[in-house]
């Protein structure tokens, strides 16, 4: 990083701009230089980590874990990879966003701490997270893994708890092109002796071998824990606990009963450290929220907007879809970064999908609206529009509604970032 960093004075934009013109998304895997500078900066936390890796479902389980340890009355510091419309979504605690100030602050004392070691992006991120969850006091810690788990920085700290979440094909260039591959890098957030929770229904074989050839204490949904649904409620057994009677997930979608009780599992787990109760089980359950995955807007023509990015969250979404009752045209604003795979994703919908209206996003991982029509053509049903960008579509589509329509807003993060802020008047 050879340009000068800001002072710590000067405003979060600064910061994050600089960081951004560093490293131009360059992503570099590796605990050695983040550990250095974590040791250095004394960022041992005493209190329990709960780390959370996986393909698809991570922030919801974050989102559930932080939701019912605090309503058992913890402060608790959750982080977040990545956010929707602006940085301070990572870093919060008892549910609110760090402000500038601690996050400018948190900023300055690793660049103060680091001399010569390199950090990406990422790992600024999560050492200030980490920082400021410190001095912030809280009782335990819930991380999001990045990217990985192995190699990712949240890693640099040994979790108390761990827990993986579905495993699919994404970030094939780095992890690996098989789910095997893929599950071994997920499995090194595990640890020797201590709790480890798969979320996964069909795992793969080089997770478990994982876990037992480091004598982790793995729990598999299916096998050691199990959840059923009901009408309007659902019931829990494993992990030392048995509910009945649970409240649906306020988090929309029937895979969020597998994520929920992932998380239940993993609080069972750690029950000894971190009592939790059943009411605040429930209480978590009902209050819970996570902007982007499958949250519907209020008012009509029903919009519903996703970060499905790969085929595996992908087929989630049309599983969701699905369980609507069919009326109207089915619009999708679509738009994926360049190194994801666009028609694997798209096919996923099958002929769900009326009216796909493609865009373009920019920046160096971006691409032009046309050529990512072009990838996809062979495989959308349904007619295909372009459009420059997700919030030039979101006008386009807006003048052909119907209030019996729905809009499916999915694919990249900063595609359902655009429309978000654009809906919320930025």
């Amino acid at each position: 990083m050879p340009a000068r960093a800001p002072g710590a004075g000067a405003a979060l934009a600064d910061w994050l701009a600089w960081l951004e013109s560093q490293q131009r998304g360059a992503i570099l895997l590796g605990l050695d230089r983040v550990r250095r500078v974590a040791e250095g900066m004394g960022l041992r936390p005493s209190f329990p980590v709960f780390t959370v890796a996986g393909t698809n479902g991570k922030g919801s389980t974050c989102a559930l874990l932080g939701a019912m340890l605090r309503a058992a009355g913890y402060r608790v510091g959750n982080y977040y990879s990545p956010h929707l419309l602006r940085y301070n979504e990572r870093v919060r605690v008892d549910g609110e966003e760090a402000s500038d100030a601690d996050l400018v602050a948190a900023f300055a004392a690793i660049e103060a701490a680091r001399g010569d070691e390199q950090l990406t992006y990422f790992e600024f991120a999560t050492l200030a997270a980490m920082w400021h969850f410190m001095r912030a006091g809280v009782d335990c810690a819930v991380l999001e893994v990045g990217l990985g788990g192995r190699l990712d920085a949240v890693n640099v700290w040994d979790a108390d708890c761990a827990v993986v979440t579905t495993i699919g094909l994404d970030h094939t260039e780095y992890l690996g092109d098989t789910r095997e591959a893929i599950a071994r890098e997920k499995a090194g957030v595990y640890r020797g002796g201590r709790p480890a929770i798969c979320v996964d229904p069909d795992p793969p074989a080089t997770l478990l071998a994982h876990a037992a050839e480091i004598g982790a204490g793995l729990l598999c949904i299916g096998r050691d824990f199990r959840y059923v649904r009901q009408e309007r409620q659902w019931s829990f057994e494993g992990a030392g606990l048995r509910l009945s009677g649970l409240p649906m997930p306020a988090l929309v979608g029937e895979h969020q009963l597998q994520n929920a009780a992932g998380v239940i599992a993993a609080l069972g787990t750690m029950r000894e450290r971190l009592p939790v109760a059943a009411g605040a089980i429930r209480e978590g359950l009902m209050n819970v929220s996570l902007a982007g995955r499958f949250q519907v807007l209020p008012g009509r023509p029903m919009v519903i907007l996703d970060v499905a990015h790969n085929a595996h969250a992908a087929s989630i979404l049309a599983r969701n879809l699905r369980a609507i009752p069919p009326s109207g045209r089915t619009h999708a604003v679509f738009s994926i970064l360049s190194d994801k795979d666009a028609a694997a994703t798209v096919a996923a919908l099958g002929d769900l999908i009326d009216v796909w209206w493609v865009t373009g996003l920019a920046g160096p991982r971006g691409r032009r609206a046309e050529d990512l029509a072009a990838e996809v053509a062979g495989v959308a049903q349904g007619r295909i529009e372009t459009a420059p960008t997700p919030v030039g579509a979101w006008h386009r589509l807006r003048e052909a509604l119907s209030d019996d329509d729905k809009v499916v807003v999915f694919g990249s993060f900063l595609t359902v970032a655009e429309v978000l802020a654009e809906v919320r008047g930025r």
